[in-house]
């Protein structure tokens, strides 16, 4: 069965240039034109992956509020940006509030599909982990690979697919500092720094939510991030 994507794009010749393309590529595609479409389509059922502009139509930021609506649905449902809106706020307001990735018109097509592909390639081996690697448990945290859960003291963690990835990249070798690349590597991410930054921040906030006094994610000045074991 093919992979299912969602366009959300109010434009109708773009909208429609980038369905053609992932349709050539085999993928069975979906397109709406503004928010209110696109919710009575997921609402039915759910794509594989969303592709969002963030103007849609008469609503400046109808992207946004979709992500959130779509990412209430779903936490771990793959969704791009992909809009003509390249500030640092906008990057960091459509990751913060449940994005895998952020991409402006200008990335080319090739782009575009392997930012897709690498999203499926985790959502694959999520969904399949090998069998000695269901579950992982560093202290208080547990992750369960198969239903790509977290628990901190037991308590449900809401990560995106990102999130989860890197999160499981980091606590599987505790101590290890990772530096972005190798960190975007393990992950299965293409992502600038700034966007590895502000996935890490989200994080944090998120386990905070739970437990204020939680630091397990380090951040090692000069090198990158690590999983940081209670008493080091």
């Amino acid at each position: 069965m093919s992979r299912r994507i969602a366009i959300v794009e109010d434009e109708p010749a773009i909208r429609e240039n980038y369905a053609d393309v992932l349709r050539r590529q085999g993928y069975d595609v979906l397109t709406f034109a503004d928010r209110a479409q696109a919710m009575e389509g997921f609402r039915s059922r759910l794509p594989d992956l969303a592709i969002i502009d963030i103007g849609l139509g008469d609503e400046i930021d109808g992207g946004f509020a979709l992500c959130r609506d779509l990412r209430a649905m779903s936490t771990t449902l793959p969704i791009i940006f992909l809009t003509a809106r390249d500030s640092d706020f906008d990057v960091i307001a459509g990751l913060r509030i449940g994005a895998d990735d952020y991409l402006t018109k200008d990335v080319s097509l090739p782009h575009l599909l392997a930012r897709i592909a690498a999203l499926f390639r985790r959502v694959e081996v999520l969904s399949a982990p090998p069998a000695s690697e269901d579950a992982l448990v560093r202290g208080a945290l547990s992750l369960d690979l198969k239903r790509m859960t977290a628990h901190w003291q037991d308590n449900p963690v809401p990560l995106t697919l990102t999130e989860f990835w890197m999160v499981h990249a980091l606590a599987r070798y505790p101590g290890h500092v990772k530096d972005r690349d190798s960190l975007m590597r393990e992950a299965n991410l293409v992502v600038d720094d700034s966007t590895i930054t502000s996935h890490i921040k989200r994080i944090r906030r998120k386990f905070q939510t739970l437990d204020p006094k939680f630091d397990a994610v380090d951040t090692v000045y000069g090198m990158g991030y690590r999983w940081k074991e209670p008493g080091t």
